[in-house]
């Protein structure tokens, strides 16, 4: 039986459909989420529905019960993820589960990236409880740019402080279905996958494929980090938001996102899906 956390969120409810579709039958299928209500769909299905919120403990133990594959699928909530991965963690321990599949961070355990730590913290966790596992260094989703594109149509410019630094993205999909690849085939237990798209893009690219899936000419407005600073505070965002922002751009710039490997397509069975095709889906 696998479970997936999160699994209403964007990622985790591709990696349930990545699993169907390869054939795991549905009642061997847990979702774990936190509101069960949201996944009366995937319940419709066949799929074992069950509450699992990483911020209440008590609900994690009956929802990995009989489950010998997990996928934690990182918190989104800043600040707690630490705390919330090990409830999980220590839950799936309990419970017996043979193996956890955890989507981590790019290089997580020397990576200067803002978001790192939480993720270290976890695979060190991880690797102190005692369960078999497997990593999955996700880079950035190409997703992560559909806001800055859609503005671009009226705008024409996308606005960044990354200067030539390159991102190594993929759409969630090609994510979602190494995971499932991962899951279902326990070889890949202590195995570490650095998980990128075939291609590491600058802004300038992004901006020529903006254009393209647009059909408007859009072009890539650099900004020093004090400037870009400034924009988004007149944009009305909080001094810790507009800090989260400008520090990402800056790891970018420094090449924290730019590592190009073949883990990903080697999982796939193919090339990863290309810039201009994953913001022509996605928009």
């Amino acid at each position: 039986m696998i479970a997936v956390t999160g699994a209403t969120g964007h990622l985790g409810r591709l990696v349930v459909e990545s699993l169907l579709e390869r054939g795991t039958p549905a009642d061997q299928v847990v979702a774990a989420v936190r509101t069960p209500a949201k996944a009366a769909d995937l319940a419709a299905r066949g799929v074992l529905v069950r509450e699992a919120d990483y911020s209440r403990p008590e609900t994690l133990a009956a929802a990995f019960e009989g489950v010998d594959t997990l996928l934690l699928v990182s918190s989104s909530e800043v600040g707690q993820r630490v705390p919330q991965h090990i409830a999980v963690i220590d839950a799936a321990k309990a419970a017996g589960v043979g193996r956890v599949v955890y989507t981590s961070a790019p290089q997580a355990d020397t990576s200067t990236l803002v978001l790192a730590p939480d993720h270290k913290a976890t695979e060190e966790y991880l690797a102190q409880s005692g369960l078999a596992t497997t990593i999955l260094r996700n880079n950035w989703y190409t997703e992560n740019y559909l806001q800055p594109v859609q503005q671009a149509k009226d705008s024409g410019e996308i606005l960044a402080s990354v200067g030539d630094g390159k991102v190594a993205s993929a759409p969630r999909s090609d994510f979602a279905e190494a995971a499932a690849v991962v899951l279902v085939d326990d070889s890949h237990a202590g195995k570490v996958y650095e998980l990128s798209g075939d291609v590491a893009w600058t802004h300038d690219e992004l901006a020529a494929a903006a254009g393209e899936v647009l059909g408007r000419e859009v072009s890539y407005h650099r900004v020093s980090p004090e400037e870009h600073a400034a924009v988004l505070a007149g944009f009305g965002l909080d001094e810790g938001t507009v800090g989260f922002v400008v520090a990402l751009d800056g790891n970018i710039r420094d090449g924290e996102l730019a590592t190009v490997t073949s883990d990903l397509s080697t999982l796939l069975g193919r090339p990863t899906t290309g810039l201009v095709e994953a913001l022509r889906a996605a928009l």
